[in-house]
């Protein structure tokens, strides 16, 4: 019995003249324990302690200075959400006048009856029926995209979904990576060249869905989902290449914004679809990829 085993050399794959000429841009990673700085003029922050007159770091990270205050960012951790930030979620209980949701953070987010738009954008005072119809809105396992728009004092979030942009998602494809490679930036929507939309969540949710027409979008106020809606094979490929290259460029640790997405996307038609799960295949992507966004910030 034979088989074919393709071997690729690390060697071939890493540029080392260029990785050397990049070490002193490189962040440095301190490890739990280890000294940041003295304790004398400075402030500790998250993700530090004091110890022998010394701050210390008690994450694996990477050290934040804000004047004098010191904090640590660790290379993992669950999303910490902000005022402002889009997030995909999905319902995990219903409660009275208000879903549980989950948002990838250390505390269950919490979404209000009167925090959502009624079908058809409708404005008036939530009613006894509005809470009785609260399951036909929104049920446990459906996916949203909302805003925080409050954080309570333990830490869990409140979320709005009052604009027609966010509330319930239809057919994708919801892709998970760490929060810190989601880049911060105004938009998080993206209709793709290749004929995708995305939506960028900060907490580390990604949603990849078919490109819909200006008229398909918004016209129930946010609870349109048409689950029997044949989608073609040509777009479903192409919802699956930018999967495997959103989790290539997850894989080699760059961050994840609109721009690296659609570079990556473009280097990865020289591979088919499946062929993106292979180790070789998401290094290289990954490579030619940083090597583009560092051409386009010079």
């Amino acid at each position: 019995m034979s088989t074919n085993a393709a071997i690729d050399l690390a060697l071939d794959r890493v540029d080392w003249r260029d990785l050397a000429a990049q070490t002193e841009e490189q962040p440095r990673v301190y490890t739990p324990g280890e000294v940041l700085m003295p304790e004398a003029g400075f402030m500790r922050g998250h993700g530090t302690f004091v110890e022998d007159e010394n701050i210390k770091s008690s994450v694996a990270g990477v050290i934040q200075k804000v004047n004098k205050l010191i904090s640590v960012r660790p290379l993992k951790s669950r999303y910490v959400g902000e005022i402002g930030d889009v997030v995909v979620a999905r319902v995990s209980e219903v409660q009275q006048k208000r879903w549980r949701v989950d948002t990838n953070s250390r505390l269950d987010s919490i979404l209000l009856l009167s925090s959502v738009n009624l079908p058809g954008g409708e404005l008036r005072r939530r009613s006894a029926e509005d809470e009785q119809m609260m399951r036909r809105y929104l049920d446990e396992g459906d996916l949203i995209s909302a805003e925080v728009q409050n954080i309570f004092e333990e830490g869990s979030l409140s979320l709005y979904t009052r604009s027609l942009k966010y509330g319930k998602l239809s057919q994708g494809i919801l892709v998970k990576v760490f929060p810190a490679l989601v880049k911060r930036r105004k938009m998080h929507f993206h209709n793709l060249p290749c004929g995708a939309s995305v939506i960028l969540g900060n907490n580390g949710y990604i949603w990849i869905s078919p490109t819909k027409g200006q008229e398909e979008e918004g016209g129930e106020g946010g609870f349109a989902q048409n689950l029997n809606e044949h989608v073609p094979r040509g777009e479903r490929e192409v919802i699956a290449r930018l999967r495997n290259s959103i989790l290539a460029l997850a894989k080699c640790k760059l961050m994840i914004y609109d721009t690296s997405i659609q570079y990556a996307y473009e280097e990865s038609l020289r591979y088919e679809a499946h062929e993106l799960l292979q180790q070789n295949a998401i290094y290289d992507i990954g490579q030619q990829t940083q090597a583009r966004l560092r051409d386009a910030d010079e």
